[in-house]
């Protein structure tokens, strides 16, 4: 065991480069480690030597990076090196990642645990699909901060055309990615320009050099400071009078005292001491590995996780995921792997592949096989339940590998999105719909079809129909769908409760009767939306399954979409946004699900539960279920 770490209080970026094949990654350490002098004076020899073996006239700095002896002779880096250096303002670890396409796996296992990647382009080049692989994988991995260097300038006479044609590029691609904070800097990595200090041969540049860019960029945008999560690696039993609980603090802090629960036995106690070979400790932090002794005796293992009582993780052996796929050999569905998530080993098997992703466009394509290098989205079921977090909340606990168990090799890195949450079979209510229509009236189609107004607009109709309780979050998670699909070129119309009273509903009030001809007129006017090729978002409460299902049956099968968004109802009654749930305890109304009836979807295409997810990661559970509508 070791003492505890305090890598952000020193200041400590982790940081991985990453790129196509002879982009300059290695020659870009080797010059930073140069330049900031944190070269020995014998490494130095050595790669001098090594260049002059190798018939180059100048020291080839990328050899710093390339150790081994097959990269060194092949002028290409296989394994991910990894290098120390520091500046009077920070401390830095560098992960020089390969740029072939089969060592992609290795790209992941550098990035991993990087809080900042690299990005180089050949300037000569232009983005190739390797760059866009790697910038990919940095956004699916969580990468905060991404910096997009532009690499041999030099080449290109340092033509600000080039680096603005380079930049322009990669920008379109990037705005497919979920990474925010992208710096772009033009380069050259052989010379020294714009790495550790502005240069002079590029004048109309008048950024930071990257050396700058790395010392200031914020750090722990990675670590989860809230959630405590502690996998159990070892019972420590130095005698009989002392029993603890050792292993590392995966996210947040734990302090004496404090109230635990152990999953999976849900037995609760409390933190006594925190142990370290320094002594006792007052409280624990991410990455501190500890021993932990408690105030009763209880049956924890390896394997175990304790967490707090108010704040559990997911429990459940079912689970979605994106898997980077390893394996020499293509994944293959039912396998039984042995899958390892935090300190625990059980045994799981691939139910499903979603889909796998094309790194060129990030459109998602179908497939029945995932093979060396790809990129899918799966369900994946383990024989004992896992305790996680989905990936982007928490990458400690949202993180896993899987192993061959035939040859123990790791096939697959693997993020966790959430429970299965996948869409059931359409449906349509089995007996027609009753719709009220004026006398002697006859039904004329529409001028244009809607086939015809979904190819101009270049993305299939469909309706999302949001019910749930008062205060669930069905408008702030239907706010957030529609915005995220007007920033992608979608059509939309939200039609919410709140606002339709204020003039179509207004004249009816909110007894049974009324509320079931409020949702026959909003289905109406869902229709005609519908019909003109948009994609409607509907947030209603809704209590009644007969009154949604006929609207449903107003809709082609897989284009209506029931989305149930639901909270404890303790919960409910704790955020009371509007004041309703206050007006109900006072006796002046009754809210369906409280005082009155709510009818539960029995089989919704969706369901969010929205005290377990932010509405952010709501938001992405939508956009994932109606992707292959408007890609």
């Amino acid at each position: 065991m070791v003492a505890a770490r305090s890598d952000g209080d020193m200041g400590l970026l982790r940081f991985t480069t990453a790129g196509g094949v002879d982009d300059g990654k290695s020659t870009l350490i080797g010059r930073l480690l140069y330049d900031t002098k944190s070269v020995f004076a014998d490494q130095l020899e050595e790669v001098r030597s090594a260049s002059r073996r190798l018939g180059e006239t100048a020291t080839n700095l990328a050899l710093l990076t390339d150790g081994l002896r097959a990269e060194r002779e092949q002028k290409i880096t296989i394994d991910v090196a990894y290098r120390y250096f520091a500046t009077r303002r920070r401390k830095f670890i560098i992960a020089d990642t390969p740029g072939h396409v089969q060592y992609t796996r290795n790209m992941v296992t550098g990035a991993s645990t990087a809080e900042l990647a690299v990005v180089l382009i050949d300037a000569r080049r232009g983005v190739l699909t390797q760059s866009k692989r790697h910038a990919f994988i940095a956004s699916l991995l969580g990468i905060p901060h991404l910096i997009v260097a532009v690499n041999k300038m030099d080449l290109v006479d340092y033509s600000e055309e080039v680096y603005d044609r380079v930049r322009s590029d990669f920008a379109r691609f990037a705005r497919k990615l979920t990474v925010k904070d992208i710096t772009y800097l033009p380069i050259s990595a052989l010379h020294g320009d714009n790495v550790v200090a502005w240069s002079r041969r590029m004048p109309w540049y008048r950024g930071g050099a990257l050396l700058h860019r790395l010392e200031t960029v914020s750090l722990g945008g990675r670590r989860n400071q809230i959630d405590f999560r502690f996998p159990v690696q070892h019972v420590f039993r130095p005698d009989e009078g002392f029993r603890g609980y050792a292993g590392s603090v995966a996210s947040g802090r734990v302090a004496p005292g404090d109230e635990i629960v152990v999953l999976p036995s849900g037995q609760t106690t409390r933190v006594r001491a925190i142990h370290t070979p320094n002594g006792r400790m007052a409280a624990a932090r991410p990455g501190d590995a500890v021993v932990l002794t408690t105030d009763d005796e209880i049956d924890i293992s390896r394997g175990d996780m304790i967490v707090r009582r108010r704040n559990i993780p997911v429990v459940t052996n079912r689970f979605e995921a994106y898997l980077c796929w390893m394996g020499e050999e293509a994944m293959q569905p039912r396998r039984q792997y042995h899958l390892l998530h935090t300190t625990h080993w059980v045994r799981a098997v691939v139910e499903r592949i979603e889909y796998r992703v094309d790194v060129n466009t990030l459109r998602r394509e179908p497939t029945a096989v995932i093979e060396l290098n790809d990129i899918g989205r799966v369900e994946i079921t383990a024989t004992r339940p896992l305790f996680f977090d989905s990936y982007r909340v928490n990458s400690a606990t949202g993180s896993f590998v899987l192993v061959d168990p035939h040859t123990n090799v790791t096939v697959a890195a693997g993020m966790i999105r959430g429970r299965v949450r996948r869409l059931s079979a359409p449906r349509r209510r089995a007996r027609p719909a009753v719709r009220r229509k004026s006398e002697r009236v006859v039904w004329e189609g529409t001028n244009i079809p809607r086939e015809e107004r979904e190819e101009r607009i270049g993305h299939k109709a469909f309706v999302l129909w949001f019910t749930g309780m008062s205060a669930a979050g069905k408008s702030t998670v239907a706010r957030g769908v529609e915005r995220a699909l007007f920033e992608r070129g979608v059509r939309t119309m939200l039609l919410d409760g709140d606002h339709l009273r204020h003039g179509l509903t207004g004249d009816l009030g909110f007894s049974d009767r009324d509320r079931t001809e409020n949702i026959r007129r909003v289905g109406e006017v869902a229709r005609l939306f519908f019909e003109q090729g948009s994609a409607v978002l509907c947030t209603f409460v809704s209590p009644f399954r007969d009154d949604r299902d006929r609207v449903r049956a107003l809709f082609p099968a897989d284009r209506f979409f029931e989305v149930h968004v639901y909270a404890p109802l303790d919960v409910l009654r704790a955020r009371d946004p509007k004041g309703l749930y206050r007006l109900e305890a006072s006796g002046e109304l009754e809210l369906p699900g409280s005082r009155s009836a709510y009818e539960v979807p029995e089989r919704p295409e969706l369901e969010l539960d929205t005290s377990a997810v932010s509405p952010g990661e709501a938001v992405e559970e939508v956009l994932d279920a109606i992707g292959f509508l408007i890609t």
